[in-house]
């Protein structure tokens, strides 16, 4: 590598300049503050742990974004987390081990081999929130309530609530008898609506033609809240078990609806993003001027079982700071300049200077010899034998 190529940075891999680090710390800070407030609490798991416990239950994929190093000190595989949702399960699991509803929250970095859309970052920091030990509507509701309250926190206004709910995915293919190959040409079909590429690989999978008709029907049942009649009415000779994910459905949307009315809504029943992981509801959240989803999450029942005889219900949802700092723009930002305190061994210039840091301004002391540094827009000045404040005049 020459000289003029030290400078680089690995593809999809970035780093932030004081302006936008401070935007972003700035809003971790707010999100944080707001996640306190609703009850959950902060936790920092570890960057790297064992590939058997960091990557259990997230599926092939997440297994092909991660990192991976050996332990020099026991010879055992480790990655580098690539999401944080499955060590925070871990804590609740085992390390916390408590009785009723637990929530948590985290803002830390995560990293992937590759990225995970066209504008995701490989090195990006994960903000999210998860509630453990709930299995009902009430969960959802919270989470998906709490989603909507992040995004608003960061100035983000025209929202668009995407949601679906995988559990009606997996009863139909358990009807059909799938195995898992079938399954997943079922998935692979399912996600791109093609309905003659779904029917032949229900047909190749020898399910009966009134299951590969409901699977056609579930690729086009789509829209706003009306779809979920249409939805009822298309698969009534469903299971039961299809008919209670409608209705579970229908129950968490109206009830977020009351409290965001400002939001728009749109139900996917043949979105199975994050299939392989989630187990019920799951949601999505939309910006414009952003091509994919800011944040999501759903429901991911039993991942506790992996670390012990602690099946915890669990959801959850997340979003990538970075992103969200950027499309919040300038306005989290602090308007207040800086101040420039002239080099001097006076005590009461220290003094001055101090009290103006602890009600939050900035100042730079300067050096001596030094101008004023940029971006300060006052000075102190001694007058009348006292340090005062005063604006800089660059003219």
């Amino acid at each position: 590598m020459s000289i003029a190529d030290r400078w680089l940075l690995p593809d999809g891999v970035d780093e932030l300049l004081p302006e936008a680090a401070a935007r972003v710390e700035q809003l971790r800070r707010q999100l944080l503050d707001l996640f306190k407030v609703w009850g959950y609490e902060l936790i920092i798991p570890s960057l790297v742990e064992y590939t058997e416990s960091l990557l259990i239950g997230l599926g092939s994929d997440m297994e092909l974004h991660s990192f991976k190093v050996t332990d020099q000190l026991s010879g055992r595989m480790m990655a580098i987390r690539p999401d944080i949702t499955p060590q925070a399960a871990r804590i609740d699991a085992h390390s916390l081990r408590r009785e009723g509803p637990a929530r948590l929250c985290y803002a830390d970095s995560v990293l992937h081999t590759r990225p995970r859309s066209l504008l995701a970052s490989r090195s990006a920091i994960q903000v999210g929130a998860e509630l453990y030990g709930e299995d009902g509507a009430a969960a959802d509701i919270e989470i998906i309530s709490l989603m909507l309250d992040t995004l608003k926190t960061a100035g983000l206004e025209s929202i668009c609530l995407n949601l679906g709910h995988v559990g009606i995915f997996r009863c139909l293919a358990q009807a059909a008898g799938l195995s898992k190959g079938a399954e997943a040409d079922l998935f692979d079909a399912l996600q791109r609506k093609s309905s003659g590429d779904i029917r032949a690989a229900a047909a190749a999978s020898s399910a009966d033609e009134a299951t590969a008709d409901l699977l056609v029907k579930l690729a086009g049942l789509h829209g706003d809240a009306s779809m979920l009649q249409q939805a009822r009415a298309q698969l009534a000779s469903a299971p039961c078990q299809v008919q209670e994910a409608l209705e579970h459905l229908d129950y968490v949307a109206s009830q977020v609806q009351r409290r965001h009315c400002a939001v728009e809504y749109y139900f996917d029943l043949g979105e199975l993003r994050g299939y392989h992981y989630h187990t019920g509801l799951v949601f999505a959240a939309y910006t414009s001027g952003y091509g994919e989803a800011i944040a999501n999450g759903g429901r991911y029942d039993d991942i506790g079982r992996a670390f012990g005889p602690r099946a915890r219900p669990a959801t959850g949802f997340s979003t990538e700071l970075k992103a969200l700092a950027m499309l919040a723009g300038s306005g989290n930002e602090k308007t207040n300049g800086r101040i420039f305190a002239p080099y001097s061994d006076d005590l009461d210039l220290w003094a001055a200077v101090n009290l103006l840091r602890k009600s939050g301004e900035v100042v730079i002391f300067g050096h001596p010899e030094q101008s004023f540094p940029e971006g300060c827009d006052r000075e102190l000045i001694f007058q009348h034998g006292e340090w005062h404040l005063d604006s800089i005049n660059r003219s």
